[in-house]
């Protein structure tokens, strides 16, 4: 038997004439949707995206003819923020001469986000029939079950998996829980798992969980003046009337947006420098949330939070300030 390599569709096969359904264009992923080039829907969460309904019959294949992605911008797009005066270079030396970057202060180290992880799929219900080629559904697993799963002892059954969540951030793509990280899509599918298991979760309880998904993490980005931050946190549909954001001390400020499709992000956001609590401010917009950070020392920021690696470019608009 061989498996098919068309996305979407992953079964095995034996007659190459058999029909498939798969997306036949790259996966796309953009301001925090993701979908497939091929068709229409875009979603919020990886799970979402995995369970979007393929929209091409053909027939199964061994060899992958999906078309390579289109390189994407990584700039704001015009509707989501107005674009900022052309950056000019951060002078620093006595000299007066421009230099392009700094030395950034030492991070501190990466304290994880006070966010609730995602429980694993329930395991599957003896009373519930597996039917063959059912995926199972654990995170990077993608094992399949066949006609015989059922009826068969699933004692030598053994899941590899991620249990943590899917993270992408500036074209590189891995999982919270380990450490690899790749560039391309099919890469990422490929990570192997992290944690194992006895026995697959093909079916699972046959609940739905209608509780909110707690989501670890968000994409974000910022640029500066001498005097400010512009800082986005990219998450659609945040309740207004519930969402809190507490500019708790000079050095943290503590998220809580729930959104209205049931899903969450808490945090507590140590920054990288210190801010005027009472002149900053906050926005909350249908695809994000943008905050308005007021510096107290003008000193430039190499990342939003302290939590980070600092990069080595500084991205300023307006006059440079003196050292």
């Amino acid at each position: 038997m061989t498996k098919c390599v068309h996305k979407g569709c992953g079964k095995t096969f034996s007659d190459p004439s058999e029909q498939c359904v798969y997306h036949p264009g790259p996966p796309v992923f953009h301001e925090g949707q993701k979908g497939w080039q091929c068709c229409k829907p875009r979603v919020l969460t990886f799970d979402e995206f995995l369970s979007i309904p393929p929209c091409t019959t053909g027939n199964h294949s061994a060899t992958d003819d999906t078309p390579a992605a289109e390189p994407t911008s990584k700039s704001l797009q015009a509707e989501d923020i107005a674009p900022p005066p052309k950056p000019i270079a951060v002078s620093n030396g006595p000299t007066g001469l421009p230099s392009t970057s700094q030395t950034p202060q030492a991070p501190q180290q990466p304290v994880p986000a006070p966010s609730a992880p995602q429980p694993e799929s329930e395991s599957d219900d003896p009373s519930i029939t597996i039917p063959a080629n059912k995926t199972c559904r654990r995170r990077g697993c993608n094992a399949t079950s066949s006609a015989d799963t059922a009826s068969s002892s699933r004692d030598d059954e053994e899941c590899v998996y991620h249990p943590g969540q899917p993270l992408f951030h500036e074209g590189s793509k891995g999982w919270t829980c380990c450490k690899r990280r790749v560039l391309e899509f099919d890469e990422f599918m490929k990570i192997e798992g992290c944690k194992r298991k006895k026995r697959h979760a093909f079916v699972g309880s046959g609940k739905k969980n209608v509780g909110e998904e707690a989501l670890m993490t968000v994409r974000h980005d910022f640029y500066q003046t001498p005097t400010t931050v512009i800082a986005s946190l990219y998450l659609k549909k945040i309740d207004k009337q519930r969402a809190k954001i507490d500019f708790a001390s000079p050095t943290e400020i503590v998220l809580d947006l729930p959104t209205t499709d049931k899903k969450r992000y808490k945090t507590s956001m140590p920054l990288f420098g210190p801010i005027d609590i009472a002149k900053s401010t906050s926005k909350i917009m249908g695809t994000k949330l943008e905050l308005t950070l007021v510096k107290l020392d003008n000193a430039s920021w190499s990342a939003l939070r302290s939590d980070e690696e600092a990069t080595s470019e500084i991205t300023q608009v307006g006059p440079a300030g003196r050292a």
